[in-house]
């Protein structure tokens, strides 16, 4: 038996086993916990088509298993996040349901990526990934800063709304999204390719400012990500 070409495979599992324990978590109370274990599942989705690429193992099994991982690890992990998030916040009723609805939305999302060809470089809607990382993020930072004034947005029943509508239609959307694929035949002129780089330049800006402001290490990744979906936004309006 070729143990190499079960490499990614098993990676992939480590990332499916992270997503679940990370909804244990926050069933639990624990959204740093929850956090920290989806941030484990997004090295491991990175690392298992990494090593798929290096090994050359790439497999029809392999694919729907990874569907199947991210849709745990950010498609249910952070919608049940944002549920528990809002019910700490004194949300009550079927409200609290509707952030669910990221869940859903993240499997119609996996399932069109999986039939589509066309996004093998680059992305058509919000990858799921990206979505959960502000989910995420954003839990994580006002459990980790309670003295912040964002803390109280969870308990708006509008808030709620508004996030779950304009994610759920980011991710089945049409709109072309850049991947951060970087290959050895990519031009270097390319408007993705500098997109990728400016992608870079954000994260190290977000980083030295979160570190000025003194705030908690999270905004980085919340600010991080937020800016890559308007820089999208406004690539796609351009009409580039």
């Amino acid at each position: 038996m070729n143990i190499v070409k079960h490499i990614p495979n098993t990676i992939t599992s480590m990332n499916l086993l992270c997503g679940t324990i990370g909804v244990i978590c926050a069933l639990d109370g624990r959204p740093d916990l929850a956090f920290m274990l989806m941030l484990a599942a997004a090295l491991c989705d990175f690392c298992d088509g990494l090593a798929a690429r290096m090994l050359n193992a790439y497999s029809p099994v392999g694919k729907e298993l990874d569907s199947l991982a991210d849709m745990v690890s950010f498609g249910l992990l952070p919608a049940m996040m944002m549920r528990e998030a809002a019910i700490d916040a004194g949300l009550s009723g079927i409200i609290t349901f509707v952030p669910l609805l990221l869940a859903v939305f993240s499997a119609l999302r996996l399932a069109k990526f999986n039939v589509d060809d066309t996004q093998t470089e680059n992305f058509k809607g919000l990858a799921t990934p990206a979505c959960a990382m502000i989910t995420g993020s954003f839990i994580y930072y006002i459990n980790a800063s309670p003295e912040s004034s964002l803390r109280e947005w969870p308990g708006s029943p509008l808030f709620i709304i508004i996030v779950t509508v304009v994610f759920s239609a980011l991710m089945v959307s049409r709109i072309p999204m850049f991947s951060m694929k970087f290959k050895k035949s990519g031009k270097a002129e390319s408007p993705l390719y500098r997109m990728r780089i400016a992608f870079i330049g954000v994260f190290c800006v977000c980083t030295v400012l979160v570190a000025l402001l003194g705030l908690n290490w999270s905004m980085i990744i919340l600010l991080t990500f937020i800016i890559y979906v308007i820089m999208n936004l406004i690539n796609a309006a351009a009409g580039k």
